[in-house]
């Protein structure tokens, strides 16, 4: 996972450029193609029964309102008013969290990649301009970047989560005669070999919450730039080289779980999607937390979500019972649960998911004239035909029909949403 640098999410940057000073004006287009997408649908659906597995009860209401109610306030946005949105841009380039180069492509620049336009900004419940059923689950182009395209893909993300930890406690946390360790193909959850099932069920959900906002939907069918930030790329390993930019979405899903109160473990656990704080990587955590932490207007380590160590650098904290008899960090070691490296794994879909993208959009472009569609008409074919094909049937279901039947095989699939009057 290390190689999931920054790098991927700057590639993943597309080239439109629309007025991201407003909501997107092809959000409401979105809702309906996810809201009668029966993937999608299914998607929310297996997300929101493992939320109600969340054994904590304020982990598990809290979850369950930023994914289900629509109504849901944005907190870490409550009170923001162009004065403190300054204050906190400030703040951020203070800190060497952001770099303003990396705003040039976008209409509103730093001010709304970090802030994108919200419904009822200013008031004291700002609202989401896309419901997490309609939000994309990356850039245009990107893995699942279509509407719904975000449930599915936490929905594969939190399952893989769920079938990391059942793998580790099998291979690692399993007992045999003498309560000695023996390999199960899959295991229970053992006190003595812990991993907190409500982490791993809930990380994955909150991890891709501001794309939301992030990824909102342009009346061509594409959508919103998103800011990569998190670091300037350059001397971002307290003060080396290093570069921890990652994408927007990140830091202000962090953020928004900072200002909900989220407990350490579960932020953390979060904040390492991106990169496991391991092999040299602990900076780029640390750095997405200070950055989420300046946005949330919080102090990070009063709350618990980041520590000082005796160089008087920002490092992850002791929690649960890392700090029982040996500190880790004066060793030269991370305070590091196996939670942020599952969470990690289980967020590499990406290899696949996008490449998948790229590989159907060639077949759908190559197909749609037998649909009545052509390519070249921008609009049209993103959201009558792109965008709905893929919310449908998704990219990865395209790609796999291809490599087992061909281009036959991916025209009679996507006939049978010409069948059922969805295309």
């Amino acid at each position: 996972m290390t190689l999931k640098t920054p790098l991927l999410f700057l590639a993943a940057v597309t080239a439109y450029a629309a007025d991201q000073t407003v909501t997107g004006a092809g959000n409401a287009l979105a809702e309906k193609i996810a809201a009668a997408s029966q993937l999608v649908q299914s998607a929310k659906q297996t997300l929101v029964e493992n939320a109600r597995r969340i054994q904590n009860a304020n982990i598990r209401s809290t979850t369950l309102d930023a994914m289900t109610n629509r109504t849901t306030c944005i907190t870490h946005r409550v009170g923001v008013d162009d004065a403190k949105k300054n204050a906190i841009l400030q703040s951020l380039q203070n800190a060497g969290l952001i770099n303003s180069a990396d705003a040039a492509g976008i209409v509103g620049g730093m001010k709304v990649g970090v802030f994108p336009p919200v419904l009822d900004e200013g008031t004291n419940c700002p609202h989401l301009p896309v419901s997490f059923d309609a939000a994309p689950g990356s850039a245009f182009h990107g893995h699942h970047s279509y509407p719904g395209g975000l449930p599915i893909h936490e929905a594969n993300n939190d399952q893989s989560d769920i079938n990391f930890a059942a793998l580790y406690r099998g291979t690692y946390g399993s007992d045999g005669g003498h309560n000695l360790p023996i390999v199960k193909g899959e295991g229970e959850d053992k006190q003595s070999n812990f991993i907190d099932q409500d982490l791993i069920l809930a990380a994955p959900m909150w991890h891709d919450w501001a794309k939301t906002m992030v990824f909102q939907w342009n009346a061509d069918g594409s959508e919103f730039t998103e800011l990569n930030f998190g670091g300037t790329g350059t001397n971002d390993a307290w003060g080396t080289p290093g570069d921890s930019r990652t994408g927007g979405h990140h830091m202000l899903s962090i953020a928004e779980s900072m200002k909900r109160g989220m407990p350490p473990e579960l932020v953390i656990t979060q904040a390492s999607a991106h990169s496991a704080p391991t092999s040299g990587n602990e900076y780029k955590v640390v750095n997405w937390l200070r950055a989420a932490a300046i946005i949330a207007q919080i102090d990070p380590v009063a709350k618990g979500y980041l520590t000082l160590d005796s160089q008087n650098h920002l490092r992850l904290p002791v929690v649960r019972q890392l700090g029982g008899g040996v500190d880790l960090n004066a060793n030269g070691q991370t305070n590091l649960l196996v939670e942020y490296a599952l969470h990690n794994l289980s967020d590499a879909d990406f290899n696949l998911s996008g490449p998948a993208v790229s590989e159907a959009e060639v077949l759908l472009s190559t197909i749609a004239p037998a649909f009545g569609y052509n390519s070249a008409d921008t609009t049209a074919y993103n959201t009558k035909f792109r965008n709905v094909v893929f919310a449908n049937l998704s990219a990865e279901r395209l790609l796999m029909i291809y490599g087992s039947s061909g281009i036959q095989g991916v025209t009679a699939e996507v006939h049978k949403l010409r069948r059922q009057g969805i295309i």
